[in-house]
């Protein structure tokens, strides 16, 4: 049989029926006898998408020009069978040896000059031209065998694009960079005036002087510290759209994508620029096992990427079923987390659940990390939760294509959070996330859903925006999130935001400059806390991190500092603009602070928890086109709790009775 071909690039979805179920499939691994196992086995546990041959191609190409294609066929045959549908893959992430023995400039080169040698994974430049022209050639060979396969249904292209390494600095990358930068600014003029070369006697007389920011005698430029990651970011995604281009010629109604890695962790690739590149976006995410509330991490990484999507369904293309093996410790998820955190990513937006891997290898380096079918085989928790889960997600089909309900919205910028974190700014201790992290936390917890908006994005539809650590913002950001203030948002921007423009230039006459005077304040001076310091509030508080000599220009003190030298200087306020208001929070209040300002903002805002339960329990409300919804109670904790709520629990079938079991998970279809 044949798919139908669109003009354009299919949806995934249209191929695949009800949440989609499986994971990263290397059959290369085994052999025929295993293979032909895991026919069954995936049936059993109800698998209907897997990505398949993402680091098979030193077996499709043993040598230059040499093909072996009768394994893949085999496979790909036996899975369309079977009704499994393939992401493809352009076995692209690890050059094969006789390459790197062939052109060893592929390799990848640190800022220090080190060049990073083969026998592991990514060791390619992306600005390689060479590599791009092999790359190139084996995507076109997969794309022309397999073009009208019954199981094709997504290009899976590259893997994981910056991880590992994600800046480059040798021959080739510095040309590409100043190729970048001459057609981003035109004139050397503009590129001197945008990085401000005129000081330290940095003033270039042309692009072919500029190198990329390696090991210097002191602090780098830092405008061309942010120019070289944005560059960064757009080498890998240039490279992919390399590879798509070649997919698109061969496959023009086959989509593609590429697996992210968003999470509170990545920060080298911008992800909102990417999106538009992307048929379906696609997320990796693997649970620091040592973080106490790492599902609030996920929840976290799980709205970041719903944002890059912009609210559509997306595909968890990779997490664990139980332990990785890249951690300092890497402990073993326990009973149920399996479920939850796979349901929490659903609740979120995934319509797609995966994992890394199918079959857990039996060597290599991730020969510990698990799997869908763990060493020990089928008599194992792990297995006996996999077919769980596969059945679960069956009964979740009606939930597909629904989207996440939302009141509630932080704005996030990748190229803020690059700049925020450039050196020689007034304090070490302000990082990007952590005042976004804490409020996320807050919400989360008040079972409040929020959406990532990137700075340019609508507001509309927001009661609460809440603008953290927005250290650079174009002018245009800055008043798209005004005009939510002015429309009857409630707004709230914390410090060390607005402080420059793209260009890392201060924005003179008082901080936080692009935000003066929305918010009604000028700060006259920053005071960052020394290490470990705490300041005393006037309701009692206590904040950490960071103060500032903040003067009222129109806005009222909500709270104030109160100790020397900023006693009764105010460290939070609120403007009335428009029909809304904008708050500006001066410093990093403790948790009980961040509690007490989150109630405060939602008794403005009107912004309500999606429904009531005891603490411990997560909620998040999905919503279909035609007004049913799906409230998603996942119980965090080992004792039962209430949630309020009625409709029929899709998990089990039947009326939804109030109570969600200790580590259970309900779907309610509301009434």
């Amino acid at each position: 049989m044949s798919l139908q071909r669109n003009s354009g690039p299919a949806s995934v979805w249209d191929h695949i029926e009800g949440i989609a179920y499986g994971g990263d499939y290397n059959p290369e691994q085994w052999p025929v006898n295993i293979r032909l196992e895991d026919l069954g086995l995936m049936k059993e546990a109800g698998v209907s998408f897997l990505s398949v041959g993402i680091f098979s191609w030193a077996l499709l190409e043993p040598s230059e020009g040499q093909y072996d294609f009768g394994w893949l066929d085999e496979v790909m045959d036996n899975l369309a069978a079977n009704g499994i549908k393939v992401a493809l893959a352009t076995a692209t992430a690890a050059p094969p040896a006789w390459l790197v023995r062939k052109h060893p400039e592929i390799l990848p080169v640190t800022a220090d000059g080190t060049v990073l040698g083969p026998g592991s994974r990514r060791h390619y430049t992306p600005s390689s031209a060479v590599y791009r022209r092999y790359a190139a050639g084996i995507t076109r060979l997969i794309a022309e065998r397999y073009k009208n396969h019954p199981a094709l249904a997504l290009w899976h292209v590259d893997n994981e694009l910056g991880c590992h390494v994600s800046e480059f600095f040798g021959e080739e990358d510095a040309s590409a960079f100043r190729a970048w930068l001459e057609r981003r600014y035109s004139t050397i003029e503009a590129l001197n005036a945008a990085w401000g070369t005129a000081f330290w006697s940095q003033n270039y007389g042309s692009f072919a002087g500029i190198l990329p920011p390696g090991v210097a005698p002191s602090t780098l430029n830092p405008g061309q510290q942010l120019d070289f990651q944005r560059f960064s970011s757009w080498a890998l995604i240039d490279y992919y759209r390399e590879l798509v281009a070649v997919l698109r010629e061969v496959t023009p109604g086959i989509p593609a994508t590429t697996n992210l890695m968003a999470s509170s962790a990545t920060k080298a690739l911008d992800y909102f620029d990417w999106a538009k590149d992307l048929d379906v976006i696609a997320n990796d995410h693997y649970l620091v096992a040592a973080d106490p509330e790492r599902h609030i991490e996920l929840a976290f990484s799980a709205d970041l990427t719903r944002g890059i999507a912009g609210g559509d369904p997306w595909i968890l293309m990779e997490h664990s079923t139980s332990a990785v093996n890249w951690q300092p410790r890497n402990r073993p998820k326990m009973p149920g987390e399996l479920l939850r955190n796979s349901l929490a990513h659903v609740a979120r937006g995934a319509d797609a659940v995966m994992f890394f891997q199918w079959r857990q290898s039996s060597s290599g380096s991730e020969k510990f990390h698990s799997a869908m079918v763990p060493h020990a085989g089928r008599e194992t928790r792990v297995w006996h939760e996999v077919v769980g889960l596969g059945s679960s997600l069956k009964r979740l089909a009606p939930v597909k294509g629904s989207r996440v309900e939302s009141r509630a919205a932080i704005v996030f910028d990748y190229e803020a959070w690059w700049a925020s974190e450039i050196d020689s700014k007034p304090s070490a201790d302000v990082k990007y996330l952590d005042v976004m992290r804490a409020f996320h936390r807050s919400l989360f917890l008040r079972g409040i859903a929020v959406d990532f908006v990137h700075p340019p994005a609508s507001l509309e539809g927001y009661d609460l925006v809440l603008v953290c650590t927005l250290y650079s913002v174009t002018d245009a950001a800055a008043a798209n999130i005004a005009a939510a203030a002015r429309a009857g948002a409630t707004v709230l921007v914390t410090y060390f935001s607005g402080i420059v423009d793209e260009n890392d230039h201060i924005r003179l006459g008082g901080y936080p400059g692009a935000f003066r005077e929305v918010l009604g304040i000028r700060v006259e001076e920053f005071h960052p806390l020394p290490a470990g310091g705490e300041l005393k509030l006037s309701d009692g508080g206590v904040s950490t991190t960071w103060s500032e000599h903040v003067h009222l220009a129109g806005a009222e003190a909500v709270q104030a500092f109160s100790e020397y030298p900023l006693e009764g200087v105010p460290s939070l306020t609120r403007h009335a603009v428009g029909a809304g208001a904008a708050w500006y929070l001066a410093t990093f209040p403790d948790r009980d602070g961040i509690e007490s300002l989150v109630d405060r903002l939602l008794a403005e805002s009107g912004v309500v928890p999606v429904a009531t339960a005891d603490a411990g329990v997560e909620l998040v409300r999905r919503r279909a086109a035609d007004g049913s919804s799906f409230l998603f109670a996942i119980n965090h904790t080992r004792s039962a709790a209430a949630v309020e709520a009625a409709g029929v629990d899709l998990l089990t079938g039947t009326a939804f009775a109030g109570t969600v079991e200790a580590g259970a998970v309900a779907v309610i279809a509301e009434d």
